[in-house]
């Protein structure tokens, strides 16, 4: 299907029913119609999400929207669309839910006397600079309420519409209340065209990276995820590509294809890379004992093995080489202003 990474909608692991697609094929060769994409809004009284893992490095994150368009094959946050009541295939992909208060919440939030400043990350689970966020701003609105307040953020995205907000981030770097990373998972276009199918090119995220530096904003990148025996060989020259264009700090993140996101994956293997498909499951199960997945803390986000171990070093290696080791001084908190404070009608 044009535009999307997966082709099925596995049953919801909370329905007692579920839908599985006719053994005849009613197209017979012909292209598949596409699936639209359908946007419902979303009631929540709350903006902020506490983070309880010790493989995450912040407390709160902030999602203004769940599911997400960009429909990369091997997303890990596919499985919470079961708790709305859809699949993680197809749906999560195109049934996109909108906080369209997610400003005003914030504000609420950062203005609460027993709120305590400190980073908030956009976004710990969907991207916040999805496709639909050129139209709708709910990022960029909420990233003037972080600069209104002063409070620390974080960003994370694999679209480079994030430099349409070169502006407020500029003003927000200048207060040392941003970091922004990048996430590029291969530099090959027709990998990520199949993989990814609605992120921002390669070519174009790197761009992006250029464009933040320049106005004096710290970027990273973050290749994420690493899969083995199929993106993992790309590390170095993903690594050098990034510090080239300005970057000064790098992480990454293994695979791992937690519920309903491991049949997807194998569904998508064999139809897009036959040749490579078993080379690349028998990779991932040899950084995971055996399995797809990992749920352990301290594990999840790391290989074990063998590989596992070569895939890290690999990086150090090679983060140490392009100088992307820079250590980040944390995001300040000095600058926020209080709850009542005049400066917020007075300026």
């Amino acid at each position: 299907m044009k535009g999307r990474a997966s082709t099925l909608n596995p049953p919801n692991r909370f329905e007692t029913r579920s839908y599985e697609p006719l053994e005849v094929d009613l197209y017979d060769g012909e292209e598949r119609p596409s699936v639209p994409t359908e946007f419902l809004r979303d009631t929540s009284r709350t903006i902020l999400s506490k983070n309880d893992s010790p493989d995450v490095h912040f407390t709160y994150s902030v999602n203004p929207y769940r599911g997400c368009e960009h429909g990369c094959i091997y997303c890990y946050a596919r499985p919470t669309h079961e708790y709305l009541g859809f699949s993680a295939g197809l749906d999560f992909e195109s049934k996109i839910i909108v906080k369209m208060e997610a400003p005003s919440l914030l504000a609420e939030a950062f203005q609460k006397k027993n709120w305590v400043p400190e980073n908030v990350t956009f976004s710990g689970n969907t991207d916040c600079y999805q496709p639909i966020e050129r139209k709708l701003e709910l990022t960029r609105k909420c990233l003037e309420v972080c600069l209104q307040y002063r409070n620390p953020a974080g960003i994370i995205t694999k679209n480079a519409l994030v430099v349409r907000d070169i502006d407020i981030l500029r003003e927000m770097a200048a207060l040392d209340v941003i970091h922004v990373y990048i996430s590029i998972t291969t530099l090959d276009p027709e990998l990520a065209r199949v993989m990814e199918p609605r992120t921002s090119s390669p070519e174009n995220k790197l761009k992006a990276i250029s464009s933040l530096v320049s106005a004096g904003i710290p970027v990273g990148v973050m290749i994420a995820p690493v899969i083995p025996g199929l993106t993992d060989e790309e590390i170095p020259s993903i690594l050098k590509a990034a510090a080239a264009h300005g970057a000064s700090n790098a992480g990454y993140i293994l695979v791992r294809l937690p519920g309903a996101v491991k049949q997807l994956f194998l569904e998508w293997l064999p139809r897009n890379l036959p040749d490579r498909a078993a080379k690349i499951i028998n990779r991932i199960q040899s950084t995971r004992e055996g399995a797809l997945s990992e749920s352990r803390f301290g594990k999840r986000m790391v290989g074990e093995g063998a590989i596992g171990t070569t895939i890290h070093d690999l990086f150090v290696v090679n983060r140490a080489r392009y100088r992307l080791d820079t250590k980040w001084k944390p995001l300040s908190v000095k600058h926020f202003r209080n709850a009542g404070s005049d400066q917020l009608t007075l300026f």
